[in-house]
């Protein structure tokens, strides 16, 4: 199904080379890609920071050491001699007179904008200006906006100068293998599809959780909360993977079709389907605004408009210092229509469990009959397959998806329009923000949510 749109890139320019992003994943991915794909391109830096290319180089270094790299390898010393750098304000055409410069003959260049996007616009109409957008494809990271319509101006501004086709949205949730894992055990099963709809499926449970807080990341998260930086975008597209149909045709865009479908379908959240939280000491982190309401934790519960959904109800959670740090979803199956052995309806079973992370499992859950003269059961789980969480980087995955055109990974301009229009009603300080202690699974008020459909499905470490 995966296919190359245009063939490959035969040089990378990363704008924001000296920043956190650079450092943390771009530097490491690039390693990789040198390392375990050969990659041989010239590989470009910007930015203004008044540094010269043995900064650069040592800002690599140092980047790649701490992410567990061997910097004396001949990999690394390759990635080293491939390494260019432009320094310089964005808005100066002298930065991207020299850039061109740097290109030599490159003829189908990838330019990936590590920065925030307030700067995309200067960037992109420098690149056209410059000659350097010819044939390019680009590179963003999310947040891709703030809401609906900022999101569409973004779109406006990128389209301006470059097309659809040759833009590349990252959601690094995207480029991991469990996510992935869920499209391929869907429909790499004929077993599952005739149970995979409204006649069979109860409902359905994402959680994304993290035991810790925001950390160093107050100034952003304040501006942010966790509707806009985890639930409008991980979490939608993980239920996009659980419940669309199976792609058709051989076309490259297929999944990413049937995605969108999905995602337009779902009805857009109203103030009465979503529960904020803020845990306690948030106040207290450096760069949070006194008496801020953002929210640190929020659960949703979400429908979907279609035969094949319709009355499932869907719950999904995210939230900082809870318990553990877990991500899975959980689709529960409907009960037999019948207790034949007359026992209490149970919720721990009957169940299909997507673990993302830590680590990768996929389990049913069922009943078994207890040893013994009584036909009384026990919940149980089968393990069908449990991995350990290591795997490709997903900067590795999607940049070198990315340079070779394959698009299947990227979110795409009608796939964040849908996302923002599912969450656009309930962004901000639009329902109550309760308080609850770190360690705990959010405010009771959560649970409300869930009502008769039963209990919120704490996952636990494996």
């Amino acid at each position: 199904m995966t296919q190359s749109n245009g063939g490959s890139s035969d040089a990378l320019v990363f704008f924001g080379a000296t920043g956190d992003l650079a450092y943390k994943q771009i530097f490491p991915a690039l390693f990789g890609l040198v390392r375990d794909e050969d990659l041989s391109t010239p590989i470009i830096g910007v930015a203004k920071a008044g540094w010269g290319l043995d900064q650069l180089k040592k800002r690599a270094a140092d980047s790649v050491k701490a992410h567990g790299g061997d910097i004396n390898s001949d990999a690394f010393k390759k990635l080293l001699s491939q390494l260019r750098y432009v320094d310089g304000d964005y808005a100066d055409p002298k930065v991207f007179t020299e850039l061109r410069k740097q290109l030599g003959d490159a003829k189908r260049p990838l330019h990936y904008l590590a920065i925030p996007p307030a700067l995309f616009s200067e960037v992109a109409s420098q690149l056209a200006k410059s000659g350097c957008s010819e044939n390019a494809r680009l590179v963003v990271e999310k947040p891709f906006g703030r809401d609906r319509k900022s999101a569409d101006d973004l779109s406006q501004i990128l389209d301006e100068y470059f097309s659809e086709k040759d833009i590349f949205r990252i959601d690094h949730y995207l480029g991991k293998e469990p996510v992935q894992n869920i499209l391929y055990t869907r429909f790499a099963n004929s077993i599952f599809e005739p149970l995979w709809n409204r006649n069979h499926v109860r409902s359905i449970q994402i959680t994304m959780a993290e035991n810790f807080g925001v950390q160093d990341r107050g100034a952003f998260y304040d501006e942010a909360g966790a509707i806009r930086d985890v639930l409008q975008n991980h979490m939608l597209q993980i239920l996009a993977s659980l419940t669309m149909d199976p792609p058709t045709g051989q076309e490259y865009e297929a999944i990413r079709d049937r995605k969108a479908s999905l995602l337009k379908s779902v009805r857009p959240l109203s103030l009465n389907d979503v529960v904020r939280g803020q845990y306690e000491g948030y106040e207290q982190v450096p760069g949070v605004h006194p008496g801020s309401t953002v929210e640190t934790y929020a659960a949703a519960r979400l429908a979907i408009d279609s035969w094949r959904w319709e009355g499932v109800p869907i719950y999904i959670r995210t939230g900082k210092c809870l318990p553990v740090s877990i991500a899975e979803a959980v689709v529960q199956f409907k009960r037999p229509p019948r207790e034949t052995f007359g026992e209490i309806n149970s919720v721990g079973c009957g169940h299909m469990r997507f673990r993302i992370q830590p680590d990768v499992t996929i389990a049913l859950g069922t009943r078994v009959k207890v040893p013994g003269d009584r036909m009384i059961g026990d919940d149980v789980e089968l393990i069908l397959t449990r991995q350990p969480g290591a795997d490709k980087p997903p900067y590795q995955r999607l940049l070198g998806d990315a340079m070779n055109g394959i698009s299947d990974l990227f979110t795409r301009e009608d796939i964040v329009d849908a996302e923002w229009r599912i969450v656009n009603g309930v962004l901000g300080n639009v329902t109550p923000v309760y308080r609850y202690k770190p360690g705990s699974w959010g405010p009771d008020e959560a649970e409300q949510l869930v009502g008769a459909d039963g209990r919120w499905l704490n996952p636990k470490p494996a």
